[in-house]
């Protein structure tokens, strides 16, 4: 896809309801005159120069991503003060609201049906160098509403991983970011398959495996990997799959399965006729989504400053912690929040200086090395590439 200019977006779509909003834009559904098909276009508005900077990296990664599993890019538009990005229309709404539906039976094969799609995805990804970094229910989409068929969304995050530079990053969603992240140490493509393991852990139970009382008591369960199979709603499955997610949830990233490994794992190559039908209940995975909810509309966001300080507290409590917190609530208390995430944003932006960006570097890494700043589109913090 090449960037065209802004009038030509006029003359081909009719910009009709809108679809949602966020700090940085609106999304609209659109009709192609052309076609008479129905499209998603995203405006982004670029009022600084490195604000358009980060919307083309986007378009360039999406380029390089053609796979039926993810979004896929139709064309991008450059107005004056914001880029236009047309999209397919995906109307089948997040994978949990969809399992968790009166007319939606869910077991242990529709899971790994799900999850060996988002692997494939993933996977192609990954063979093409990118991560994506905000992979968690709300980015999995259902192509239409009656379908099994999936998308992986939002790539406001993604990087284009190069052998020879470290990249780490200030930005994620709590429950589902691993701890290198919190470590503020290099993340790769094994930092996507450890959020994998989560999604796994939450669409099989509705539980969340690393959910503390604070971000403090999660971002130490995480550095912990302190999570556990012993809820009743994992009686019913499978030692394979929990085999699976054990092998996902692993502190040292070099450990995890690939993508790859995943898909030849014995739970997801297997012939999905001969998996058990036993129905899975879902009432702790609707406790989930209402909590997810929550938190969007809630004071959800906090500084790039309030997540180093939490991740330093939670390195203490991992060091001189003697009894661990229960992780697993399916429907946390008032104080529970995310770091940055897409679409989730308040419209304040938060401020984060240089000066504050190498002191937060010192703190999370213990090092005065020389940093490149990267300001994030989809965040209210700063990713670090050094």
């Amino acid at each position: 896809v090449q960037v065209e200019p802004g009038h030509v977006f006029s003359s081909r779509y009719e910009i009709m309801e809108e679809l949602g909003k966020g700090r940085y834009g609106v999304v609209h559904k659109v009709l192609d005159k052309l076609s008479n098909n129905k499209m998603a276009a995203k405006f982004v508005r670029c009022i600084k120069k490195q604000d358009k900077q980060k919307v083309l990296e986007e378009i360039d990664i999406m380029n390089c991503l053609r796979h039926p599993k993810l979004l896929q890019l139709v064309s991008a538009y450059d107005n004056t003060r914001e880029i236009v990005m047309v999209t397919e229309y995906i109307t089948g709404g997040e994978l949990f609201e969809r399992v968790v539906a009166d007319d939606f039976t869910l077991t242990e094969r529709d899971c790994m049906l799900f999850m060996r799609q988002i692997c494939e995805g993933v996977d192609y990804m990954h063979q093409n160098s990118v991560v994506h970094l905000d992979l968690k229910p709300e980015n999995i989409m259902c192509y239409t509403r009656t379908s099994h068929q999936i998308k992986i969304i939002d790539f406001g995050l993604a990087q284009k991983l190069s052998p020879n530079i470290t990249l780490r990053v200030l930005f994620g969603t709590p429950e589902f970011i691993p701890p290198e992240i919190i470590n503020y140490e290099p993340i790769g493509v094994e930092s996507d398959m450890w959020s994998i393991g989560v999604i796994c852990y939450v669409l099989l139970s509705g539980l969340s495996p690393f959910m503390g009382d604070n971000d403090a008591e999660t971002f130490a369960n995480i550095t912990r990997a302190d999570y556990d199979f012993d809820d009743e709603a994992f009686d019913a499955i499978s030692p394979d799959v929990k085999h699976l997610i054990s092998n996902l949830l692993v502190k040292r990233k070099e450990k995890r399965f690939s993508a790859r490994q995943c898909l030849e794992h014995k739970w997801m190559s297997q012939c999905d006729k001969t998996m058990s039908c036993v129905k899975l209940s879902t009432d702790k995975l609707k406790k989930f989504i209402i909590r997810r909810k929550w938190q969007k509309t809630g004071n959800a966001i906090r500084a790039l400053g309030r997540m180093a300080t939490l991740s330093a507290a939670s390195r203490r409590n991992s060091a001189t912690s003697s009894q661990s917190s229960s992780p697993r609530q399916s429907l946390a208390g008032g104080g529970v929040s995310r770091m940055s995430s897409l679409n989730e944003e308040e419209q304040h932006n938060h401020v984060t200086t240089s000066q504050q960006i190498h002191q937060i570097s010192a703190e999370c890494n213990g090092s005065n090395s020389r940093v490149r700043v990267c300001s994030e589109r989809s965040d209210s913090g700063i990713s670090d590439c050094s």
